[in-house]
């Protein structure tokens, strides 16, 4: 017999299957689920530490990189000053504590702006080694530690100078909303900064002052743990949520304190590209960021009902293998027996003939074929002696109704926890710190864009400052594309003179529209009717009077700053509420997809105080949970005017949260119920009932006399051996009936 084919291996398959689904429902429908937190604020948590490290990543990298790029713009045209070269700096870029140039052969400070650097730890003699203008920390007297980043200003005839700006370790733009801190952790586990955590002078209270210190102790215990888990190669990461962040990532869970649970995230700092290293990822730092979530235990469904169902299934299962072994296997092997018997010439007994379908036909006409065997006329034999009437109706229900039967026992059983128990309703409970991470990690997105086109602005008017009224046009040409290729924000980058014409330019053809002069605001977008939206800055050309450098920024650059896991679709909406960016697909200048959303967006630019605030909510709409937030742009820059505003929303019935975790496990059980029903199932229709029915019609017909019909087996199975007895039976008639030919003509 073969080993996939035939009665038996559908059967068994199916019992296998349909013991191991019990089992999996009664463990994962019914087992424990006293979680301390649920899993999806622990990923949330992991998601606001990734998003923390991106943007210190990115403003570590953009702090080094503008550094250098300002020097080399000095370095290309005629000498100035240092305290020059410190005064344009600090008018184009606010973003360092202190900036200072030393003249490298003698030491000698000749200008500084901003705080005091500690230019004592920098080794002079070693600045020409590979790797000597390397960024590097240094921790100054009062236990701060700033970032030291290095250029050097060359000019022909002149000493070489060394350009140093101090960073700090502080996160840009991270809203931290309430009871929430987030560090800074080198390798060792040290805090080099945090943010978040009042200092014990700040509170009032001694429970405050507990609690102030219950959080200090709770942060260094999570540095202590998230930078050995940073060594952890990234590959080898497996926890949840960990998708889409190239660094290693995870969550943890602190100590309990008055009713509250610490949960942490924690990531490194990673290069955006896989497999590249950057400055800021060099220094092997890691972000943590904790918050104080209430702990719930609540169950999310009763363990009876796991049990209850896997002892349905137990049930309903056994009774459709026992129709299957009662009616299709056993009367099969009966047949294969009794087959084989009438093959080898035992001709004595009748044929025992099955009560039901396919199977009682093949025995009636075994028994009709071993009555022709023992002489009777070809198409005679009496009909078996034991069915009544009723019988005889039950003989023509077939094996595929019998399946039938079964499949609707099995989806009994699977449908209903498919589509009908445990469904999560609009009842199901959110926990408030989703809301409350979807409200900050929206604003955090919308500082980063913002501080993204206040860069893109300031890049723009540091080579503006430059090119002087007496640069050629292959010089302004050669500034260009220098500049393009260091910054791929920018599709174009050209010079517009007062009458709209196009001086030089470096990228793709200009968008801006022929014989039009630059705008007036820093930040525009040029056409709102366009099939992509052109976001255009103007940085001011001085002496070319009216002349700008304009930078039209790729919308792809803005669509990457939004694609952050967790949070849903993402949309960047003007003052209009017209779509300019997304995380998604989306059409150009379209609306919000809802209502409720651009009822969100306005209460957002409503201003609470000095500036408006973001704002989150949870939309419960039927049956429907939908978490949305939005934040406008709130800071200064080129960039604030401009009055966008970042919405986002998601169905939480994707997160991990108990009640919909429990709704999908039982929408899974269902699922595989129906799969195993129908690969068993539909594996024994093809094997077994499709050519046994066709066995059926070729036994009839060999017992009505049809002696030409050469009968093939299609499977080494059960039906294939008595398709073969049946040939064998065909073949001993056909010699009989010449025998008996040739015994007539004999007489005659």
């Amino acid at each position: 017999m073969s080993l996939l084919g035939g009665i038996r291996p559908p059967i068994a398959v199916l019992s296998a299957l349909l013991l191991a689904l019990a089992g999996i429902t009664a463990i994962g429908l019914g087992g424990t689920n006293d979680e301390r937190l649920p899993e999806a604020v622990l990923t949330s948590q992991q998601h606001f530490a990734e998003d923390g490290a991106i943007a210190l990543r990115a403003s570590l990298d953009e702090s080094v990189t503008d550094l250098e790029r300002a020097a080399g713009l000095f370095n290309a045209a005629a000498p100035v000053s240092a305290d020059t070269v410190l005064d344009k700096i600090s008018s184009v870029y606010q973003k360092w504590r202190g900036t200072a140039v030393v003249e490298i052969a003698s030491g000698k400070l000749l200008a500084a702006r901003g705080e005091n650097l500690p230019l004592t730890a920098i080794d002079r003699a070693k600045l020409s080694e590979e790797g000597g203008l390397a960024p590097r920390m240094v921790r100054l007297q009062n236990g701060e530690t700033r970032l030291l980043s290095f250029a050097l200003l060359s000019w022909e005839g002149k000493p070489q100078q060394l350009l140093v700006a101090s960073s700090s370790l502080r996160f840009p733009g991270i809203s931290l909303g309430d009871f929430r801190a987030i560090a800074v952790v080198e390798s060792t586990g040290t805090i080099l900064s945090s943010d978040g955590i009042p200092e014990p002078e700040q509170v009032l209270t001694d429970l405050q002052r507990e609690e102030v210190a219950r959080s200090n102790k709770q942060l260094k215990a999570f540095a202590e743990t998230a930078a050995a888990k940073a060594a952890t190669h990234p590959l080898k990461t497996k926890e949840f949520g960990s998708g889409g962040f190239r660094g290693v990532s995870g969550s943890m869970i602190g100590d309990e304190f008055q009713g509250d649970l610490a949960a942490a995230g924690y990531a490194t700092l990673t290069a955006p590209e896989p497999g590249g290293t950057t400055y800021a990822t060099s220094l092997g730092l890691t972000v943590v960021a904790m918050v104080n979530v209430a702990e719930g235990t609540a169950r999310a469904t009763d363990p009876i009902f796991g049990i209850a169902a896997a002892g349905a299934l137990l049930v309903i299962g056994a009774l459709a293998v026992t129709l299957l072994l009662g009616v299709v296997q056993r009367p099969l092997l009966r047949l294969f027996l009794e087959s084989r018997r009438l093959n080898r010439g035992d001709l004595r007994r009748p044929v025992t003939v099955p009560r039901f379908g396919e199977a009682a036909r093949i025995g009636h006409a075994l028994e009709r074929l071993r009555q022709q065997m023992l002489g009777a006329p070809a198409g005679d034999g009496a009909a078996p002696e034991g069915p009544s009437p009723a019988g005889g109706r039950l003989r023509r229900i077939g094996i595929r109704g019998l399946l039938i039967v079964c499949a609707v026992l099995l989806a009994a059983w699977s449908v209903p926890l498919g589509l009908v128990l445990n469904r999560a309703d609009a009842t199901a409970v959110v926990p408030q710190q989703l809301v409350n991470d979807q409200r900050e990690r929206t604003d955090t997105l919308t500082d980063r864009v913002r501080r993204a086109l206040n860069e893109g602005h300031a890049d723009l008017v540091s080579v503006a400052s430059l090119i002087g009224d007496r640069t050629t046009a292959e010089d302004m040409t050669t500034v260009l594309e220098r500049t393009a290729a260091e910054h791929l924000r920018y599709r174009s980058l050209y010079v517009l003179s007062p009458d709209g014409e196009v001086l030089a330019r470096a990228g793709e053809e200009p968008q801006h529209p022929a014989g039009r002069g630059p705008g007036d605001d820093a930040i525009t977008v040029l056409d709102d009717k366009a099939k992509e939206p052109t976001v255009v800055g103007y940085a001011e050309v001085p002496g070319r009077r009216g002349a700008a450098l304009v930078g039209e920024f790729r919308i792809d650059f803005l669509n990457s700053l939004l694609r952050r896991p967790g949070l849903g679709q993402v949309r960047v909406v003007d003052d209009k509420k017209r779509v300019i960016a997304g995380n998604t697909g989306y059409l150009a200048f379209e609306k919000l997809p809802s209502e409720r959303l651009d009822v969100l967006v306005d209460a957002s630019n409503v201003k609470v105080g000095m500036s408006p605030r973001p704002g989150g909510v949870l939309y419960r709409d039927g049956g429907e949970v939908q978490m949305a937030a939005a934040a406008p742009f709130v800071g200064g820059g080129a960039a604030k005017p401009l009055g966008w505003t970042v919405v986002s929303w998601q169905p939480v019935n994707g997160l991990a949260i108990p009640e919909y975790r429990m709704q999908n496990r039982t929408t899974l059980a269902g699922i595989l119920g129906l799969t195993a029903a129908a690969a068993c199932l539909g594996w024994l229709h093809i094997v077994v009932v499709r050519p046994l029915r066709e066995l059926a019609r070729q036994a009839e017909a060999l017992a009505d006399g049809d002696r030409r019909t050469v009968l093939y087996p299609r499977h080494h199975d059960e039906v294939g051996a008595v398709t073969r007895s049946l040939e064998l039976i065909r073949q001993a008639l056909q010699e009989q009936q010449r025998r008996d030919g040739a015994n007539q003509v004999g007489r005659n």
